[in-house]
């Protein structure tokens, strides 16, 4: 078994017991039994809205390199975040350029460009919702400090991305320099990806999509907030509508982590450590923790299964791709 899966489930391990220590069992059913059950089902049809929103983002970062009808995007976007979900160290990650480069003429590369767009993005929406809330909120000064070198982190990937656009030979140029060490085959086919992948993020040239794009991707994610707060109705805490904001941040951290499939034990930990901050006692905060992450998952999982057979796909599958074998849709 790979290193870094092991090391994964480990970390998921430790994170379940630092996450279950010290709960009271009773407490923690006790606080599941009081659900409302109405905010829940808002809760199901709000990440419903938000995954409808992804993968529109996503067919419209795509839109120069090809249009991709909305079905296809959105039965490829729910397969490719089961296998986020299901596979280990972010393995997954690569489903969704793999499956649209079998469905269309865009390279496995250049869609891969694209997911790197889409993390920029995301990363650039998320911080500047944080920043803003922080001029209503009193926020630890870690929280602060982190959300502030994430927005320049992001910003300079931006630019940089910017760059590879305005700048592609140049920056081919320098790529060539670099991979001119190696066996001549293996540089030319180097050279080729890099090409493919700048290819994918064609969509940055065009200011005005460009801050469409950081519009939509800014609504994707209060719209995930709106769905973390129907959480707290379902609850009953008494938490402002900001709270969600942060438990957002605090939990989008955690499970970055790479850790065991499903996101056990992290997201766990980091619904816990947001909750706190506000006060919230450990075993009601355990108890939101499991009824967010297996309705989450769920979702995931019942979409993910819902469009497998009109997506399927192997890790053996992308290994060859990467390796060359098929090197017609690199």
């Amino acid at each position: 078994m790979n290193k870094k899966i092991i090391a994964g489930i480990l970390l998921s391990l430790a994170l379940v017991y630092l996450s279950v220590r010290g709960i009271n069992l009773d407490e923690t059913i006790g606080n599941l039994k009081e659900i409302t059950l109405l905010p829940v089902v808002a809760f199901i049809g709000i990440i419903l809205v938000m995954q409808f929103l992804r993968s529109y983002r996503w067919g419209v970062i795509m839109s120069p390199l090809r249009k991709i009808d909305q079905f296809s995007l959105f039965a490829v976007t729910s397969v490719g975040f089961l296998a986020i979900a299901a596979i280990p160290a972010r393995l997954g990650e690569l489903a969704r350029p793999y499956l649209i480069s079998q469905k269309s003429e865009i390279k496995f590369s250049s869609a891969l460009g694209t997911i790197f767009v889409e993390r920029v993005l995301d990363s650039l929406a998320i911080i500047s919702i944080m920043v803003i809330s922080l001029a209503f909120m009193d926020l630890p000064a870690w929280m602060v400090k982190s959300s502030i070198l994430f927005f320049i982190f992001a910003f300079a990937m931006l630019l940089f991305i910017i760059f590879l656009i305005w700048k592609r030979q140049a920056a081919l140029n320098i790529a060539q320099r670099v991979f001119r060490k190696m066996p001549g085959k293996m540089a030319h086919k180097i050279e080729g990806l890099v090409h493919h992948f700048i290819e994918g993020f064609k969509i940055i040239t065009d200011m005005k999509m460009l801050f469409y794009l950081l519009f939509i991707s800014a609504l994707i994610w209060l719209v995930d907030v709106l769905a973390i707060y129907m959480l707290f109705l379902a609850f009953d805490f008494d938490l402002p509508f900001l709270a969600a904001v942060v438990l957002m941040i605090v939990l989008i951290a955690g499970i970055a982590i790479p850790t065991a499939p499903g996101y056990i034990g992290n997201w766990h930990f980091a619904c816990i450590l947001g909750l706190s901050i506000f006060g919230v006692a450990k075993s009601e905060a355990f108890s939101f923790a499991i009824v967010y992450h297996f309705l989450s998952i769920a979702i995931v999982v019942v979409l993910g299964i819902l469009f497998m057979p009109y997506n399927k796909f192997s890790l053996k599958e992308i290994k060859a791709l990467l390796n060359g074998e098929k090197a017609k849709n690199i």
